[in-house]
């Protein structure tokens, strides 16, 4: 018998099949899971944070709200202590919870003297310094945010320094920076530029930059990715990625060879691996969706 996820095998179990865990989101993104099992996701244009958990899952009630209104987040992360972060469109502020999602606090809500735009995804390095992506999506579509003007001149990845709260701009040549991902090292950090979402000539492509310390050099065209976008990457642990699109989960060697496809049957937001279980959760337009595999995530 043939692998299901030929150029996979390797990374995918051959008896491994694609789960649907729950439906009912409007637009699913963001996934993060939690040290109890738990998996929260965001659903943005429906202002809520969803989580789902397996021994409270059940076909009637799949997924229960763990935050309405949540101010449109989007992208989700934990960090080493489990501390969790997202980033809100709706208060265009990166924010923290200290108690597994339950209560949030605003970490960082302007870049000099002027507000950030709608940060967008999150990442968190070892060493504590939390980088995210600040397009305008939140700004510009009434179903994602509450609109507002954009005060900064660009769209931006930024560092916030977890000791001094300095928030410094690090990658300033993408037109709609978007999903964030370290290589296992943390010596490469890779970008999404999804600005063909709103522009026929814009860009549908992931960047890798190198990084020493927190001094970014110049980018490079690691991927481009079709059809559909590279909204949200990740990681695993021997430095491939997996990255979202509209046709399935698209995987990479770490020279940027597409090594093969996970078929998904809608489009994909954003994803992100289990670091208690061997498993690649799926948040795809209306649905969570669960994949075993091989690999653990390099990161959150």
């Amino acid at each position: 018998m043939s692998h299901p996820f030929p150029g996979l095998e390797h990374l995918i179990p051959a008896d491994a099949t694609l789960q649907k865990l729950a439906g009912g989101a409007t637009w699913g993104e963001g996934p993060v899971c939690l040290e109890d099992g738990a998996v929260l996701w965001s659903d943005i244009p429906g202002n809520r944070v969803l989580r789902w958990h397996p021994q409270d899952s059940t076909p009637d009630a799949p997924f229960s709200v763990a935050v309405q209104p949540s101010h449109f987040h989007n992208g989700h992360t934990r960090d080493d202590a489990g501390r969790l972060y997202a980033c809100s469109h709706g208060e265009r502020a990166v924010l923290r919870s200290d108690d597994a999602g339950h209560s949030w606090h605003s970490i960082a809500t302007h870049h000099g003297d002027k507000r950030l735009n709608s940060p967008n995804d999150i990442i968190v390095a070892r060493d504590g310094g939390v980088w995210f992506s600040d397009p305008p999506y939140g700004l510009i579509q009434p179903h994602e945010g509450y609109g507002g003007e954009q005060e900064q001149e660009g769209c931006w990845v930024y560092r916030l320094d977890p000791d001094t709260g300095a928030v410094e701009a690090k990658v300033c040549d993408l037109l709609r920076p978007n999903g964030l991902a370290f290589s296992p090292d943390e010596t490469t950090l890779y970008v999404t530029d999804t600005s063909k979402s709103h522009d026929p000539a814009g860009h549908h492509h992931i960047h890798a930059y190198p990084v020493s310390g927190n001094d970014v050099g110049e980018g490079r065209v690691f991927a481009v990715v079709d059809p559909g976008l590279p909204d949200g990457i990740r990681i695993d642990a021997h430095g491939h990625l997996w990255s979202s699109s509209g046709g399935g989960v698209q995987v990479f060697a770490p020279d940027g060879t597409r090594l093969g496809v996970v078929d998904v049957p809608e489009v994909i937001g954003n994803l992100t691996f289990s670091h208690l279980e061997p498993y690649l959760y799926i948040a795809a337009s209306s649905s969570l969706y669960r994949l075993p595999v091989s690999v653990r995530g390099a990161r959150f």
